[in-house]
């Protein structure tokens, strides 16, 4: 890693000017992009003849991986590369790269599996980005707890005189990372929502956390406040982090924020309040995502953020948009069947997820809520005016290596183009 080139980053994005209106954002943002193809046009075979934005192909992931080489600018082969990926998720080594190029593999839930590509520079512009909009007040001294499922060089990136870093891998049990947590004493711990479930009972042995941060998976609504609560913090922080980059933060006040400063996101808008992010990422230049079409579901926020900034506010990240589930032709979204479940008491864990046209399955850690939850879903199916569906309920099994998808929709129909 680059020191001189990551400080840099880190200086222009935590004091840097920053754009004070919409207007002055979205001047920046097609002056960067206009750089960026031209850029593009030079180095990746794909977007030779791509001159604005809107002559590229709205993109996903399954066309990004079947026109690999010619999309990436560093001669990379999709061959190699998933080799190599593989070869690192089975033996839990992930420091191997491709001369410079460091190589992750994408956690496949869309059902497609998706490689990333991170050159030395693009590592030094995340680390400086990351670094500038996570760490709390006093750049030094800070030791950085990340438990995710895999880790990767990106990430390693991160270590340096400023912070310290330590991985959790996801694939050992929780409570063997439990003492080496404690005697790490991190100021900034990291985890997906079902793992800081899980570390909440250790909350008050980590007397010294600054930043608690929620990654990788959806929160439920409350969960905020009560992981807030069980780590000492005023508010839950959260990492929008996935391949396609680094595309939200929370602000000082808990409020999370599109990055419009590195990347664009074009809203693909699914009703007054929901949208699906169009993602163009200026920032990245070996694997570029050029209007990549996120499978996501985000919930606008309505109205000015207390903080001021004029970036995009989120009130929440849904879920993914395929798995909104679909009953008599209607899309019922995955936020309001986990409002209406978590109404209902006597469990902690649970999921829901909808087996076919009119079957739905809800897995509970205590089936002796079932009968609450049943009356609260009753209540949704009548005020959407929905069919209710059959509804079958299962005990409820947690697998801290798989990332926890509380809403689900296994089933594949002619329904779906309702969605």
């Amino acid at each position: 890693m680059s020191k001189l080139r990551t400080a840099v980053v880190l200086a222009r994005t935590r004091w840097g000017p920053r754009p004070r209106t919409r207007a002055a954002l979205e001047r920046y943002q097609q002056r960067r992009i206009r750089r960026h193809l031209r850029f593009l046009r030079a180095r990746s075979p794909f977007y030779r003849d791509v001159y604005t934005l809107t002559d590229a192909p709205v993109m996903d992931k399954q066309t990004m991986m079947a026109h690999f080489d010619e999309l990436n600018t560093a001669g990379v082969r999709r061959s190699d590369a998933e080799a190599l990926a593989l070869r690192a998720e089975r033996s839990r080594d992930f420091a191997p790269m491709l001369g410079d190029v460091a190589v992750g593999l994408s956690s496949g839930t869309s059902g497609h599996r998706g490689l990333f590509l991170v050159s030395p520079a693009d590592r030094d512009a995340w680390a400086g980005t990351v670094l500038a909009l996570t760490l709390p007040p006093g750049l030094t001294g800070h030791r950085i707890a990340l438990f995710l499922r895999a880790n990767n060089a990106l990430y390693e990136s991160v270590r340096s005189k400023l912070v310290d870093f330590r991985y959790y891998d996801l694939t050992a049990p929780i409570e063997d990372h439990l003492g080496d947590l404690v005697e790490y004493a991190p100021t900034i711990l990291v985890a997906p929502p079902s793992v800081l479930r899980l570390l909440a009972g250790a909350g008050p042995r980590l007397a010294g956390l600054q930043r608690v941060y929620s990654v990788a998976e959806v929160l439920d609504p409350g969960e905020a406040e009560t992981f807030a609560a069980a780590f000492g913090q005023l508010h839950l922080h959260q990492l929008y982090q996935c391949t396609e980059g680094f595309l939200a933060h929370t602000c000082a006040e808990g409020v999370l924020h599109l990055n419009e400063q590195h990347v664009l996101i074009e809203p693909e808008w699914l009703d007054e309040n929901r949208f699906t992010p169009i993602v163009t990422d200026f920032s990245r230049r070996t694997q570029p995502i050029v209007r990549y079409r996120l499978n996501d579901v985000l919930i606008a926020r309505r109205g000015s953020c207390p903080c001021g900034s004029v970036l995009r506010a989120i009130e929440r990240i849904e879920g993914r948009e395929d798995d909104t589930l679909v009953l008599g032709g209607t899309p019922v979204f995955a936020d309001l069947v986990s409002r209406a479940v978590i109404v209902a008491d006597g469990f902690s864990e649970y999921r829901v997820v909808q087996t076919g046209p009119e079957a739905i399955e809800v897995h509970l850690d205590d089936l002796a809520a079932a009968a609450a939850v049943r009356d609260e879903l009753e209540a949704l199916w009548a005020r959407l005016d929905v069919a209710a569906p059959t509804v079958t309920y299962l005990p409820y099994a947690a697998d801290p290596a798989v990332k926890r998808r509380r809403v689900r929709r296994d089933w594949q129909g002619v329904a779906d183009a309702a969605v």
